[in-house]
């Protein structure tokens, strides 16, 4: 094998606080030798982004570094901040994970490319103008030579995360670091970007560091992985390995928390007990050891090194790992499975259930206004238009779609309980448009809650738990402060807080704990139907899996029914029993998620499944992705007949009498007789 491009030693970063020395990095050994992919995973806070950003030289000045890093031989750490810059975007290239921030927004992104080419070259302008072009359109921008003119708010985030891409490669980089370089797009735009990536990286024979928190992103892209726990590698190994032979228990547990699209939900998944440690004064022994199904009292006593457990360079920092095979030790697994909570309304056919939530042909749209002073309507965004949807008691339905699909409009419609723009909406059997007065509304908004994408912008950082929870109950039941303290105390052990702990501010809490509060203050009222707003997408792998099996635990013994928006596809499925998925402000399919997801019939929903990362090397790098070309369509644009039909992999392959068909007539949401599932395709 060659030498390696990338040589780290003993790596060790500390940052000073006012608590004391924060050690966020505690000496990582890597090579990385040219054309190779590394992933990095780990939880937040483990020191991923850290060792990637001590790698370019980015950390502040404060920041405290020893060991080596050297990049094809040359020491890179005690470098000059003018030596590291004639390094960083010639011999590195860095994307990182929100674009808009990497791009200056004053200037054209063909003059930004320009510009990381003559720094680093003897190069003309006409000349790198041109190699700006060709990089563009390596990467996969349309008309090329065209939009090298235009600004970064011109261009979609998928786009702008592809402009980044071409800057980090214009020199022909001989390293690549991706630090989260898909976290903030859909699914269908993340396997373009990852695409992109590695013809980047065929095209420079660069090596590749990525760093991210998806495991099927990692089992997809990888050849060798790093697990990284409390600031060290707790695990190495080639990716095929790691992932059939985990050895290290907080791997099992990484990967057992990651609910999977290929498989159909219903079990629980297998959360990580308690929270990463702080970085503050560590105890002595293995750091995951509050944390450790399988922890022995051997293991407080010194931290395990990584040794070498199988060859092949697959190590693990753990005492118990030779004992180890296939999750298991001595035939128990590692993590073992709860059974799934009783649900009594499973038994109930669907139709004999009540009905809380009905979109009968539910549409809105928002005036495209121009002018400064005398504004004048030019034009309408059809937000959403005529969407039908029905919620059964005890039911879970999950609404998908890209970014600008129509979902949280929708989700606005259903929760402003007030006449929609067209159509109708019941709550609870109620037409909301019928609503006089004021205590018909607080008693239909008793029944539907809301759970929000991010806990800690939702909770009042002034207000105790307590009071947060307090608060609804309040308007419901008066001044009755025993029978207020009382429900408190019942909700915070329903979602599973200690309500000792109620007097405190939601800062005293992780992310994880956070959110179950916010799920107990949707519980407070009784609702029939919670809203969830990707309520697990702010969270770690190991602790989404604890809200996901909270939510399927209520659900079973409360009867809740839930609306369930989100990108993850996988936790979709897990969570769901109906799916419907949207484009451009219509559903297009809609269906029992098993039927859905093993019988995606309509060409957009295969192409969402698809782009879905399975986190199993095996499975993930044999299966057939259906690649979507360009953007959504602008909501602006009148279509008269099939929406999806400019992104369509199966109207290239029809006759043109059929694609005249989809040009101009709207496919209707049908399916079978007596079937559920539907689709809006003419000859699906």
């Amino acid at each position: 094998m060659t030498a390696p491009v990338l040589s780290i030693r003993d790596l060790r970063v500390s940052f000073p606080s006012e608590a004391g020395l924060v050690e966020a990095v505690r000496g990582v050994d890597v090579d990385l030798h040219p054309g190779r992919t590394l992933g990095i995973v780990g939880e937040s806070g483990s020191g991923k982004s850290v060792t990637s950003l001590a790698v370019m030289g980015l950390l502040p000045e404060y920041a405290a570094v020893s060991g080596s890093v050297t990049l094809g031989g040359r020491e890179l750490l005690g470098l000059a901040d003018d030596e590291m810059s004639a390094i960083r975007g010639r011999d590195i290239g860095m994307v990182f994970q929100d674009p808009m921030s990497s791009l200056t927004p004053i200037f054209s992104v063909g003059s930004q490319i320009v510009e990381a080419l003559q720094i680093h070259q003897d190069i003309g302008r006409d000349a790198a103008w041109k190699r700006a072009v060709e990089l563009l359109d390596l990467v996969g921008i349309p008309r090329a030579a065209e939009r090298a003119r235009s600004f970064p708010h011109e261009f979609s985030g998928g786009m702008r995360q592809r402009v980044v891409i071409a800057i980090a490669i214009a020199n022909d980089p001989r390293l690549i670091i991706a630090d989260e370089p898909t976290t903030a797009l859909d699914v269908t735009v993340q396997a373009q970007i990852l695409d992109v990536l590695a013809l980047a990286q065929a095209e420079t024979g660069a090596a590749l560091i990525l760093v991210t928190h998806d495991l099927g992103v990692v089992a997809g892209t990888a050849d060798d992985v790093v697990v990284m726990y409390a600031g060290r590698p707790v695990e190495t190994a080639p990716a095929v390995e790691l992932f059939a032979e985990p050895r290290m228990p907080y791997t099992i547990g990484l990967l057992g928390a990651v609910p999977r699209v290929d498989v159909a939900g219903g079990g629980p998944l297998v959360p990580i007990a308690g929270s990463p440690p702080s970085m503050i004064g560590l105890p002595a022994g293995c750091p995951f050891r509050p944390r450790c199904p399988v922890a022995v009292p051997a293991c407080a006593e010194t931290e395990p090194l990584l040794l070498d457990v199988g060859g092949d360079g697959h190590g693990a920092a753990c005492i118990r790992a030779g004992e180890i095979e296939d999750g298991r030790i001595d035939g128990a697994a590692v993590y073992p499975v709860g059974a799934p909570a009783p649900a009594p309304l499973a038994a109930v056919p669907r139709e004999q259930r009540a009905n809380v939530l009905e979109l009968s042909g539910v549409g809105k749209t928002f005036p495209l206004r121009k002018g400064t002073v005398l504004k004048r309507t030019v034009g309408a965004v059809r937000a959403v238009a005529e969407v039908d949807l029905d919620i059964r008691e005890g039911e879970t339905l999950g609404l998908v779609g890209e970014s600008g699909c129509g979902k949280t409009t929708t989700l606005l419609e259903i929760m402003k309980l007030r006449r929609p723009e067209s159509g109708s909406i019941r709550v609870a059997g109620v037409d909301v448009a019928g609503i006089g007065g004021r205590g018909e509304d607080r008693e239909l908004r008793r029944k539907l809650q809301m759970v929000f994408q991010d806990p800690m912008g939702a909770l009042d950082p002034r207000m105790t738990v307590a009071d947060i929870l307090a608060e609804p109950l309040t308007a419901i039941n008066g001044s009755d402060r025993a029978s207020i303290d009382a429900r408190i105390d019942e909700l915070m052990t329903l979602v599973g807080l200690d309500p000792d702990h109620s007097d405190r501010f939601p800062a005293a809490f992780s992310g994880g704990q956070r959110q179950r509060i916010g799920i107990a203050r949707a519980l407070a009222t009784n609702p029939a139907l919670v809203v969830l707003d990707e309520p697990v997408s702010a969270l770690d792998v190991s602790i989404q899996a604890g809200v996901i099996n909270l939510l399927n635990e209520l659900k079973a013994r409360l009867g809740l029914a839930y609306l369930f928006v989100a990108h993850d596809l996988a936790v979709v499925r897990h969570i769901s029993d109906r799916v419907a998925v949207m484009y451009l402000g219509r559903i297009v399919e809609i269906g029992s998620v098993d039927d859905l997801f093993e019988d995606p019939r309509h060409p957009y929903t295969q192409a969402l499944l698809s782009a879905v990362p399975v986190p199993d090397p095996e499975v993930e790098r044999r299966r057939e992705r259906v690649v979507l070309r360009g953007d959504l369509p602008s909501p602006t644009d009148p279509v008269p007949g099939c929406a999806f039909v400019s992104r369509c992999p199966l109207h290239v392959t029809l006759d043109p009498d059929r694609r005249a068909r989809c040009l101009g007539e709207r496919p209707a949401l049908t399916g079978p007789d007596r079937s559920d599932h539907r689709n809006a395709c003419h000859f699906r």
